[in-house]
């Protein structure tokens, strides 16, 4: 453990950003999730609206630094393209 203060805070910070993270992370591969099962029933209207709802939360990930950019982009590229594919 350690013994400074500065670095008792910076582990309690840590932990918080890491559980943050986490949620967040959780909440993207649910809905990526939803948006796969659809398109492997080919059901295109369940996986155009989940498509709609999965593009919001990958791109709030990545406005607050859960993701990087182009993580962001690759995700979605594939979806939309695995949603179009069935439509």
């Amino acid at each position: 453990m350690a013994n400074i203060k500065s670095a008792k805070k910076r582990i309690l910070v840590n932990e918080t950003k890491a559980a943050r993270n986490k949620s967040i992370k959780s909440k993207v591969k649910t809905c990526v999730k939803k948006v796969e099962t659809a398109v492997a029933n080919k059901d295109a209207a369940v996986a155009a609206d989940a498509l709609k709802t999965a593009i919001r939360e990958i791109n709030k990930a990545g406005s607050k630094g859960v993701y990087h950019k182009n993580t962001c982009a690759r995700k979605i590229s594939r979806l939309t393209k695995a949603v179009n594919e069935i439509a």
